[in-house]
Formats: structure tokens, C-alpha cells, sequence
């Protein structure tokens, strides 16, 4: 059935209200802290950055990228939501419950990497952690690790985490780095600050790549 001059206006009036909240619920939809950064440069939707050290918590998988990330995060997860040393039992935020172990805060980003035909899927842990206080994991296959500080290239943008929309730009950000003599470090990450149920207008995805300084 076509659409009456009076649906169509409706549809475009609700794209409008959508596009107008969007800087508002952005911030709501996650809450989660993020790795302290400088930014460099900005150009567009490409940033350099320059990222403190920082201890990350890292699984490797198989299978289809989004295979991979789904069993790697419900590996970190079931990490930072107890599956730890020194096993305390503590209480967790409402509903009340009890759950064995030290509870991580999550924080943002969740990222991805491809190496040797194997997925590197890694949370950030929280600042407030050394190397030292940092609960041990009791998942052999949970390995803690210190990364340098580094000097990133990013490029960020909202929608689907398709193959195709990932892989788009990650092409775009390597023509960049080749317009502006930049050299990449190691392979690309993928980096998602959202949860799957966010509306894909409002994700933050993000391809980054080190740079050789």
C-alpha cells in the first residue's frame, strides 16, 4: 500500500526529532569510562591520539570476526564480573545479588584484533589498577597484559558493525595515513564503546591503528 502525504510527513518529522536527540542520549547510552587519551590532530572524522600506558585484559579466539568478539567478551565478562582472585563475595548494584569475586568496572572500549588467523578480543581495565592490585584471573586463557603508551590513528563513525562498514573504514583510514606519510605500527583494531542493543545511529565504532613514531 502506498504511503499517504500524511505518513510521509510523519516519518520525516520523526527522522528529524531523532537526529535532534541524538547528541542527547549519545552520552546515555554508554556510561562507561575510557582509557585517558591527548588528542594531537583532529582532521574530520580522524583523530591522532596519544594513549597513557594502560593494563588490558585479553583473549584470543576462532571462528568469524563476530563469532570471535561474542565468545571473547563473554570470556572477559565472566573476568570482570567475578571469576577472579581473591574470590570475595560481594554485593553488586541493584537488583541486590551476590556473585563470588572482585567486581571490574567495565569500561570502554571493547576492541578486536586479527593476528596470525586468530582474534585478539581485549577489555581496558580501569585506571584505578596496577599490574599489582589488578585481580588474577582464574581463566588460563584471561591473560593480564601492561601496554606502552602509544600514538594511535582513529577514525570513528555510528552504524552497523558489518564486516563491510568496518572494513570500509579501516580502507579509509589507511588512505589516509598514506596521503599524509603515516606509518602503521601493526594491524588495525576494531574498537566498539556500545552495547548490541544500541540503535545503530547512535553507535560509536572506531578503527584505530598505532602509529611508528
Amino acid at each position: 500500500m502506498a504511503m499517504t502525504r500524511g505518513r510521509w510527513i510523519g516519518l520525516l518529522i520523526g527522522i528529524g526529532l531523532l537526529a535532534a536527540i541524538a547528541p542527547t542520549l549519545a552520552p546515555i547510552m554508554t556510561r562507561t569510562a575510557e582509557p585517558p587519551f591527548t588528542l594531537h590532530k583532529k582532521d574530520n572524522s580522524i583523530e591522532i591520539r596519544d594513549y597513557a600506558p594502560i593494563l588490558v585484559a585479553e583473549v584470543e579466539t576462532n571462528g568469524s570476526r563476530e563469532a570471535a568478539i561474542g565468545a571473547g567478551f563473554r570470556a572477559l565478562a565472566d573476568f570482570i564480573f567475578g571469576n577472579n582472585l581473591p574470590n570475595q563475595k560481594i554485593a553488586m548494584t541493584v537488583p541486590v545479588t551476590q556473585a563470588p569475586g572482585t567486581k571490574i568496572e567495565m569500561t570502554a572500549p571493547v576492541t578486536q584484533q586479527a593476528t596470525d588467523g586468530r582474534w585478539r578480543v581485549r577489555f581496558m581495565m580501569p585506571s584505578s589498577f596496577t599490574a599489582e592490585t589488578l585481580p588474577k584471573p582464574n581463566n588460563p586463557d584471561v591473560k593480564i597484559i601492561s601496554e606502552p603508551a602509544k600514538r594511535m590513528a582513529v577514525i570513528r563513525f555510528s552504524g552497523r558493525t558489518s564486516d563491510q562498514n568496518m572494513d570500509a573504514a579501516k580502507t579509509e583510514l589507511e588512505a589516509y595515513l598514506a596521503a599524509n606519510g603515516l606509518k602503521a605500527k601493526g594491524p588495525a583494531t576494531f574498537a566498539f564503546y556500545n552495547p548490541p542493543w544500541t540503535i545503530p545511529l547512535f553507535k560509536r565504532n572506531e578503527v584505530m591503528v598505532e602509529l611508528s613514531q
